[in-house]
């Protein structure tokens, strides 16, 4: 639970920390000046705005925001993707840009286990119902008693016509 919890911990941070470990990178392994437009431009936005992205479908989810912890689905998936965002900041060019295509793929893929697994927790169900805990459990048949019919009385009130 507590790699759960710092994951959960660890997601408005990353995206912040992603992008300027890409900046960094550049500068450290001298990448050369393509690689700081693609930098610049490209890599800088693109990991922020998609780690938020990402960060929000997270906490959208019921279970997340109760235990502030993710699932084991989001510590692999964005393990795979924080790793691959990392190893980009190397800038190594015989496996540069193969890691860059596994990257993006892994962030698309990423979105849709997001997306997949806010889907399947915000899908109502009438029989199974979750505990805080996220135990499943069937409610008790409860029969709701039927209303007994009421006695209605109606009061008119006489009125006399106004006097001229």
């Amino acid at each position: 639970m507590w790699l759960r919890r710092a994951f959960f911990g660890w997601l408005i941070p990353a995206a912040f920390l992603l992008p300027l470990w890409l900046l960094v990178g550049w500068a450290v392994f001298n990448a050369g000046g393509w690689a700081f437009l693609w930098v610049l431009f490209l890599a800088i936005p693109g990991v922020f705005l998609w780690q938020l992205l990402l960060t929000l479908l997270v906490r959208a989810r019921g279970t997340v925001r109760a235990h502030r912890a993710v699932s084991w689905w989001d510590v692999l998936g964005f393990t795979v993707w924080h790793l691959l965002v990392i190893s980009l900041g190397f800038f190594a060019e015989a496996w540069w840009a193969p890691v860059m295509v596994v990257a993006i793929l892994a962030g698309v893929g990423l979105f849709w286990l997001e997306l997949w697994q806010l889907w399947s927790e915000a899908r109502p169900s009438r029989f199974v119902l979750r505990t805080s805990e996220g135990v499943a459990y069937i409610p008790a048949q409860t029969d709701a008693p039927e209303a007994a019919p009421r006695e209605v009385i109606v009061i008119t009130e006489k009125q006399t016509p106004p006097a001229n």
